[in-house]
């Protein structure tokens, strides 16, 4: 069986590293990135480097061409701030945002000219992060997709940007072709589940990490299936969807009903076994 061309932006990022392996046996990978190595120093096979934040989109379109899908994870940094600083909201990291906001755009329009069926854009938990306040205030319980997207800070804002420009985008407004479009929040896809450095006693930052955890299985699993599934319509006929990227957990408080139904996401992973003997030490205190 011919294997399926897919573009990987960001190829050489921690979340596309996370799953390389697998990726590369099952497709054929082309991958993009803005530098040639991972956080390891070590080159990636077959990178291509590039910038997709130029909106000459001719600089990069060969790259797509004869696609069958593409996985969009690259991400602009905000100058002197350390990438895993999500929630701050200072000017730089706005127009950080702002240029990949911008960059999301040009994969979906060159997804379009170039003829590529789908789009799996790795989005983010934080694009409805503002409900998570209300979760450990204790004023809401359950976070599903369908909710109205809210957050307090700049990176979740471009989250919900990729999200409504990737519907845009669906809606075949663009081009005259519907652009079938996946947005995966991603979760915690940390093995430790976050739960090294919880102090014991602490019963609610252990909810969190228990609930956000993203096994490396289970994130391949939702990846593939995303890209693979025959069909991603809504029932107003749009394909796109989002979905939570986070394990079958019973800790769960973002809902992942909607990916078991429509691309049959079957987790493996729960986080309250595979760390039961962590739970009790924290839990005992």
């Amino acid at each position: 069986m011919t294997k399926k061309r897919v573009v990987v932006t960001g190829a050489s990022g921690y979340i596309i590293q996370r799953m390389w392996t697998e990726l590369a046996e099952r497709y054929e990978i082309v991958a993009l990135d803005n530098r040639e190595t991972n956080a390891n120093a070590e080159k990636v096979p077959g990178i291509r480097v590039c910038d997709l934040t130029q909106s000459d989109r001719d600089l990069y379109r060969k790259h797509f061409k004869g696609a069958d899908a593409i996985i969009h994870s690259a991400f602009v940094s905000a100058k002197g701030l350390d990438a895993t600083t999500w929630s701050n909201n200072s000017q730089p990291k706005f127009e950080a945002e702002h240029a990949n906001v911008a960059m999301a755009y040009n994969v979906y329009q060159t997804a379009i000219e170039e003829d590529v069926k789908r789009v799996v854009v790795a989005s983010s938990n934080h694009a409805a992060d503002y409900y998570e306040r209300l979760i450990w205030k204790d004023q809401w319980d359950c976070v599903t997709p369908d909710m109205p997207p809210k957050s307090d800070n700049f990176y979740g804002w471009a989250k919900i940007a990729y999200e409504s420009l990737g519907f845009v985008f669906a809606t075949g407004q663009v081009g005259g072709r519907k652009l079938e479009v996946v947005q995966l929040r991603i979760g915690g896809p940390r093995d430790n589940a976050d739960l090294d450095d919880i102090a014991a006693g602490d019963i609610k930052a252990m909810h969190r990490g228990l609930g956000a955890y993203l096994s490396k299985r289970d994130q391949i699993q939702l990846f593939v299936k995303s890209i693979e599934a025959p069909d991603i319509e809504d029932e107003y006929g749009i394909p796109f969807q989002i979905f939570y990227g986070v394990s079958g957990n019973t800790h769960n408080f973002w809902s992942i009903a909607n990916a078991r139904s429509v691309i049959g996401y079957a987790p493996e992973d729960n986080s309250q076994v595979n760390f039961a003997d962590r739970i009790a030490e924290i839990a005992r205190g």
